[in-house]
């Protein structure tokens, strides 16, 4: 079964030794073929994991360039294996209107954006012209968590809380705003992509129905036009190297197997095994899991 990975990281090694977590495993394109030819991996999109290289290298605008500039490299050397997703400073309307030029002029299929930056979501109108861009050049825009200040790290900072729960809760709260500020209204052509199943949604689907419907009768909350599972059931989420059938049922129920992508969330997760397994052992038709594994994301890069 032909396997596409929507969710996999390869940082130049310019970028990566600028970052404190990241210097490791993470530039070795050669070790992550070598890992793809053995577990029958075709293709794979290659995001970055946002870290804190904008520091040690002086500005986001810097990083983004050099970022750009080295992953257009990789990708040029293994045109049939990698497909890129450049990456935006949000710190910087200039910065960032001339960097998205430049990744608009590439061959990136992706924009990698991070759930938040510095506290601000990407229902902020500064991502307006990233979207229409994106709208308009069919850019598929990937959404990670952000690991830098996730939301809640200002109450609770933990080496295990923060990326267990704050990433994803990241991810959460950035579907919500987009939702509730009608980005996805704005932009109905732009195809996004949230990893980790989009993060806590699957398991409040019916929580946000309930109350949206509460609120709505006491005029509490903004009329959306439809419940908010409707919105949710048009977005795409990846599965970012989970094992668990259970997570996979769970997303099931936000959103049809069109709408979920394999990701294996390499070099962080290296269980590559478990995560194609938890897909194929699955009691969906096997449609389905070829929709999963390569299907959905070669019908939005061929598009």
């Amino acid at each position: 079964m032909k396997i596409l990975d929507v969710h996999s990281h390869c940082i130049p090694s310019a970028v990566a030794q600028n970052t404190t977590f990241f210097k490791q495993f993470w530039s070795d394109d050669g070790t992550q073929l070598k890992t793809m030819d053995a577990h029958g991996i075709e293709k794979s999109v290659l995001l970055y994991p946002t870290s804190d290289a904008h520091v040690n290298m002086g500005s986001w605008a810097k990083v983004c360039r050099v970022y750009n500039e080295e992953l257009a490299k990789v990708v040029g050397r293994h045109p049939t294996r990698f497909v890129g997703a450049g990456i935006l400073p949000a710190d910087d309307a200039q910065a960032l209107s001339e960097e998205l030029a430049r990744v608009a002029d590439s061959n990136f299929k992706f924009l990698s954006m991070a759930s938040s930056y510095d506290g601000v979501f990407l229902s902020d109108e500064r991502f307006h012209p990233v979207f229409e861009l994106a709208q308009k050049k069919g850019l598929i825009v990937h959404v990670h968590p952000q690991i830098m200040n996730p939301i809640g790290e200002d109450r609770v900072r933990d080496p295990l809380l923060t990326p267990v729960l704050e990433y994803v809760f990241d991810v959460s709260a950035c579907i919500g705003k987009m939702m509730m500020e009608g980005t996805f209204q704005k932009f109905p052509d732009v195809k996004f992509i949230f990893a980790h199943y989009g993060g806590v949604i699957p398991f409040v689907k019916e929580r946000f129905d309930n109350t949206y419907q509460m609120l709505r009768k006491r005029n509490y909350v903004k009329d959306l036009g439809k419940n908010p599972s409707e919105y949710f059931k048009n977005l795409y989420i990846d599965t970012s190297g989970s094992r668990s059938p259970g997570a996979l049922a769970c997303a099931l129920e936000v959103v049809d197997a069109g709408h979920i992508l394999w990701g294996s969330d390499y070099p962080a997760n290296q269980n590559l095994p478990d995560a194609i397994k938890v897909v194929a052992d699955s009691p969906l038709k096997r449609e389905d899991q070829e929709r999963i594994f390569g299907g959905t994301l070669a019908g939005l890069l061929g598009r």
